[in-house]
């Protein structure tokens, strides 16, 4: 008779980069992992990496990028969150939550007050019972060749710190969306 161990939960561990075979590692080679291909956007990469290992595969990341924003006449920065992904085969699991917590934990070292996501809209649920607010109003984004355009997806915003309130107006990210 053979004897089952319960296995150890993921561990999520800062990774010191993120390349394309990460990501399919997690989320095979689909062209359009994310499926915001059809947004036409382009993307910033993210500059820190969290992902979790299960039995050394990895199997989920998030990616942070402090970016400029503008909030009506108020220029400050946010903590861009973006590349969210969970191999198909362990969602449900928990792991979002885990990666997004972890990565988290580190942008209140960044210094913005607010995390800033984009979602497409049946991902909205799983951010709200995740502590994240869509924002009621047409976000721009810049995009190559000095073009402005309005954010197809839904934006989310996340509170940094005890206190911190997201101030009314119009929202301008100055810079290509991560």
């Amino acid at each position: 008779m053979s004897e089952t161990r319960p296995s150890a939960a993921p561990a999520v561990v800062r990774l010191a980069q993120y390349t394309k075979t990460d990501q399919e590692e997690i989320l095979g080679n689909d062209d359009d992992p994310f499926g915001v291909a059809w947004t036409g956007l382009t993307w910033l990469p993210k500059e820190e990496h969290f992902g979790a290992r299960d039995a050394d595969r990895l199997v989920a990341h998030v990616g942070l990028l402090r970016l400029p924003i503008a909030i009506g006449d108020t220029e400050t920065e946010v903590v861009g969150v973006g590349g969210v992904a969970v191999a198909p085969r362990m969602q449900g699991q928990g792991l979002a939550r885990l990666v997004l917590t972890t990565a988290l934990e580190h942008a209140r070292t960044m210094g913005p007050q607010h995390a800033l996501l984009f979602c497409r809209p049946p991902l909205l649920p799983i951010y709200q019972r995740l502590g994240w607010h869509p924002l009621d109003t047409d976000v721009l984004v810049e995009q190559p060749e000095a073009r402005l355009v309005t954010m197809p997806l839904r934006t989310m915003v996340t509170p940094l710190h005890d206190g911190a309130h997201w101030p009314s107006g119009p929202v301008r990210l100055l810079s290509l969306p991560m």
